[in-house]
């Protein structure tokens, strides 16, 4: 029988570190991604693990596709966007990809603004379809070649887009129902407060209850 103290050690030393053979896998990729897409490619960076690409938004469709056809990612996880108000183009537009193959994900990111609008990749990834509409209906961010770009989360006739950073948290417009129109109506935001009567200030000064021969005590005094 063999050592317990030797077998362990054997053990030890044929483990795998699996965080640096990651690491390596997306530093090829990484590699492999800016020779492929060259002047399309902005940056490229690995952090915590996870490779992220900043592409040009006017080759937006040509690069998703050559990771699609070059890379391996033929599955399409999600699409959202992010909102930097501060920044002359406030909004990243971000694709989620896997590799099943491989088991290797990328984030790909194109930067833009309110006015310009992104190709629509449900052509190359038709699941993208009503991901590039939420992203139309919270942010605002338009897609050209959209087979059908129109609200989806919000009510008809909604103004304004929820998850941008200067939209108010109370909105614009709030919805009830009128008992007089029978109907829900839209009417603008009122922040009215009722009238409340407190007992006391804080608690430690406690409440002014008048007690059963308490007046005595007060004459008394």
């Amino acid at each position: 029988m063999s050592n317990p103290q030797e077998a362990a050690s054997a053990a030890a030393q044929t483990t795998v570190d699996h965080a640096a053979v990651l690491r390596a896998q997306l530093q090829a990729l990484s590699d492999r991604i800016v020779a492929g897409l060259k002047g399309a490619l902005t940056s490229a960076a690995i952090a915590y693990d996870e490779l992220t690409i900043i592409v040009a938004r006017e080759q937006w469709i040509e690069s998703l596709t050559f990771l699609r056809d070059s890379c391996g990612f033929i599955s399409f996880i999600d699409l959202t966007a992010v909102d930097w108000p501060a920044r002359e183009q406030r909004f990243e537009v971000v694709v989620h990809l896997l590799d099943p193959r491989a088991n290797l994900r990328i984030r790909v990111k194109c930067l833009t603004d309110a006015a310009q609008p992104v190709a629509s990749c449900s052509d190359v990834w038709p699941a993208a379809n009503w991901f590039e509409r939420e992203a139309y209906d919270m942010y605002g961010v338009l897609f050209t070649g959209h087979p059908d770009l129109r609200r989806m989360l919000t009510d008809y006739g909604f103004d304004g887009h929820p998850l941008r950073k200067d939209f108010p948290m109370t909105g614009y417009v709030e919805v009830r129902y009128d008992d007089e129109q029978k109907r829900v109506v839209n009417e603008p935001v009122r922040l009215s407060q009722e009238y409340r009567s407190f007992d006391f200030l804080s608690p430690w000064e406690g409440t002014q209850y008048e007690l059963p021969g308490d007046e005595k005590a007060s004459k008394q005094g």
